[in-house]
């Protein structure tokens, strides 16, 4: 997630002020995603649940779409020269800016899409907000993140827009995802054990690879794996 920066409103004219939410029109083999985000609880998500009126409000945008092989999930790789998540493949996102306000709660859907367009270059307005799943903390980095669904209606062209936030823009298909053979548990030198994914040269884990392990199970999507077979970090 990049950080907050001092932009106003007319760097991002894709972002409208008032982001419709709707599970309309939908493909099918998203349907049990959206249905999935309706109901699903904060702990089902995560151990990590917003402390008491503390945490920097941020957001994420899990963007599916249809690419040339099926359906996929966009992701960026920061750049390595970033402050926290140095390097980590991640979902675009970041945190609240002024200029997206909260007072109607619509603040995170505006962070999420237009730190979306800083990040990729994406067109928001081809993006359909289907679903808001549960806000989430990251304690490491003190974030409070509200995760956005979107379904990718009309796809536009996409890559890094500034090299020192993002090293790359790569859109990952669902198969990819599900596929046991890319999965594994992280080992972290601290203790920490996550799910993992090893996709497009990349080593997905941490808090991304949280939500799709999660969104994975929860839309019956998964495949049995091996959680016994571990990747080390560092």
């Amino acid at each position: 997630m990049t950080q907050a920066r001092e932009t106003g409103p007319s760097d991002a004219p894709g972002v409208p002020d008032a982001v419709e939410v709707s599970a309309r029109g939908l493909p099918d083999w998203l349907a049990p995603v959206a249905a999935a985000a309706a109901s699903i609880r904060p702990e089902q998500l995560s151990r990590f649940l917003p402390p008491d009126g503390g945490g920097r409000q941020s957001a994420v945008l899990i963007l599916f779409g249809e690419g040339r092989h099926g359906p996929d999930l966009l992701l960026i790789e920061r750049s390595a020269a970033l402050r926290s998540h140095a390097g980590q493949p991640s979902f675009p996102g970041g945190a609240l800016d002024p200029e997206d306000g909260d007072p109607d709660g619509q603040g995170p859907l505006r962070a999420a899409l237009r730190e979306a367009e800083e990040e990729t270059g994406l067109d928001p307005s081809g993006v359909q907000v289907f679903g808001v799943l549960p806000r989430l903390y990251i304690p490491v980095s003190g974030f409070v993140v509200t995760p956005v669904l979107g379904w990718w209606r009309v796809p536009s062209p996409v890559a890094a827009v500034d090299p020192a936030e993002t090293a790359r823009v790569f859109r990952v298909p669902v198969t990819d995802l599900t596929d046991p053979a890319n999965r594994a548990t992280l080992v972290h030198p601290s203790g920490f054990r996550g799910p993992a994914f090893q996709v497009h040269g990349a080593l997905v884990w941490g808090f991304t690879a949280g939500l799709i392990d999660k969104i994975v199970h929860y839309a019956g999507w998964e495949r049995d794996w091996d959680r016994e077979r571990t990747i080390p970090l560092g």
